[in-house]
């Protein structure tokens, strides 16, 4: 199974190097030294990974024969693919590949189904599900455990519990039209209890 790992950036220096967004929760795995990578659009391709650090919080990749400045820029936009074992899992049950992940059902706690996972972006601070809901729009999802408490890969499916807002917009505003009902419910109340007090 081939699936993409990373899509290489801007150059960085002189010397070849470019860097790399990262799509997988294990970069030191698939794009370590050494790493020989499928490309997209393919001719770019193969390429070999020669020599990876990070600087600033971006991984800086300089690949075999690319050896300036102007080559690093050529490769600018490439999609890097590697070949993935389908059976492949995380020795940890509690982490997932990107291919385990992607296509799943969202649907949340209620039983609401919200749409399909169609990508997974690899923030610094934390992974985001992109999720394309029925209508075409799409929502993010951070990937933590208080907002997606499950992942059943056999039913395929990750379940969620999304704050208010997250999901649709208006569910901010109806909760605080709730709110604002509550309080003038209240209020009535206690106007009413001064009226008792008084008689």
């Amino acid at each position: 199974m081939q699936l993409v790992v990373g899509r290489i950036g801007r150059a960085h220096g002189i010397k070849g190097e470019v860097t790399v967004e990262v799509r997988t929760d294990e970069p030191e795995l698939r794009l370590g030294p050494g790493a020989v990578l499928a490309t997209d659009p393919a001719g770019v391709g193969p390429l070999t990974i020669e020599t990876g650090r990070v600087h600033s919080g971006r991984l800086l990749l300089r690949f075999a024969g690319v050896k300036d400045r102007t080559g690093a820029e050529a490769l600018r936009n490439t999609l890097l693919i590697a070949e993935i074992d389908p059976e492949d899992v995380p020795e940890d049950p509690e982490e997932f590949y990107d291919h385990q992940l992607m296509d799943l059902d969202v649907v949340t706690v209620d039983g609401v189904e919200i749409g399909r996972i169609t990508e997974i972006s690899h923030l610094p601070s934390q992974d985001l599900f992109i999720v394309e809901r029925p209508d075409g729009s799409e929502v993010m999802i951070p990937f933590v455990a208080e907002i997606v408490p499950e992942i059943d890969l056999e039913a395929q499916r990750a379940i969620i519990d999304p704050p208010p807002g997250l999901i649709d917009a208006d569910q901010a505003v109806v909760a605080s039209a709730r709110d604002a009902e509550a309080a003038d419910a209240t209020e009535s109340g206690e106007a009413g209890d001064d009226e008792k007090g008084d008689a």
